[in-house]
């Protein structure tokens, strides 16, 4: 049984250093997904640009303390949590700060593993209060970068969920994301793995979203999940409403898929911890 599962806490990095995958837009609905079905979800916003939070309804003038003071040493990741409106989902919000960040860490050994130190701090600290409900999934939205954030992550987690848009170049850089990703399992982090690679942004009356599809299959098999993400208006508008698309619209084609793909998720998840 890996250390993530003996823990209770699952730790996914969602990442994809090609950017407008739908990679922001999956942290969130996916979170609030797995809110909705019983899990206590965190979702950390490792993106400078600070979207997950904005797309939660964290404005940028309430975010007191982020992500910044967490790889900083500043803050605990238990601290630094807010509550949004989706009931059991809360976030460690981002914002600008997190670009010098990098320059900031360059001469120190320690560098990779800061937030794999505060998530381990996170877990000690949900023991030591065991009357309240812990968390149960830690989501973290990664910058469209391979860079030291994005190696945070990797450190940290305990596996990566991989979206892959179905447009032209999908697979662009994915060959380099499965190198990274292989490369941190060798050295920094042995116990990480591809949880799952979702396609977003699906057209199922385009040509061209069936052959990516396919492409994509090919490429990482039973690693993608079955839930294809549709090109929907509603998950596109949601964002700009501070609010999820489960609170946004619920019935529409984006609302149930992200709920299918946590099922899915929940499942394989299920798998590991009777392996």
């Amino acid at each position: 049984m890996s250390r993530a599962i003996a823990s209770g806490l699952r730790v996914l990095a969602v990442a994809n250093q090609k950017g407008g995958v739908g990679k922001t837009t999956t942290a969130i609905n996916l979170g609030t997904a797995l809110a909705a079905i019983g899990e206590k979800v965190l979702i950390l916003d490792l993106d400078p640009q600070g979207n997950a939070s904005t797309g939660v309804g964290v404005g940028e003038n309430a975010r007191p303390v982020t992500t910044f003071d967490v790889l900083a040493g500043k803050s605990t990741i238990a601290k630094a949590a807010i509550k949004t409106l989706v009931p059991n989902l809360s976030i460690v919000p981002a914002n600008a700060d997190l670009v010098g960040l990098e320059s900031e860490m360059m001469m120190e050994a320690n560098r990779p593993f800061r937030l794999r130190d505060a998530m381990m701090a996170l877990v000690a600290d949900q023991k030591a209060r065991p009357s309240e409900v812990p968390y149960t999934y830690l989501l973290i939205d990664c910058p469209p970068s391979l860079n030291l954030l994005t190696l945070n992550a990797m450190v940290a987690a305990h596996a990566v969920l991989v979206p892959v848009q179905c447009e032209f170049f999908a697979l662009e850089g994915i060959s380099q994301l499965k190198q990274t990703i292989d490369q941190i399992k060798g050295s920094l982090n042995p116990g990480l793995e591809i949880q799952g690679v979702v396609l977003t942004m699906h057209d199922a009356r385009t040509s061209l979203s069936k052959e990516v599809a396919t492409e994509v299959r090919a490429f990482f098999g039973a690693k993608v999940y079955e839930t294809m993400i549709p090109r929907n208006v509603r998950v596109a508008e949601a964002p700009s409403h501070g609010k999820p698309i489960l609170l946004y619209d619920y019935d529409c084609p984006g609302s149930q898929a992200y709920i299918k793909l946590a099922h899915e998720i929940i499942e394989r998840e299920r798998h590991l911890r009777a392996a």
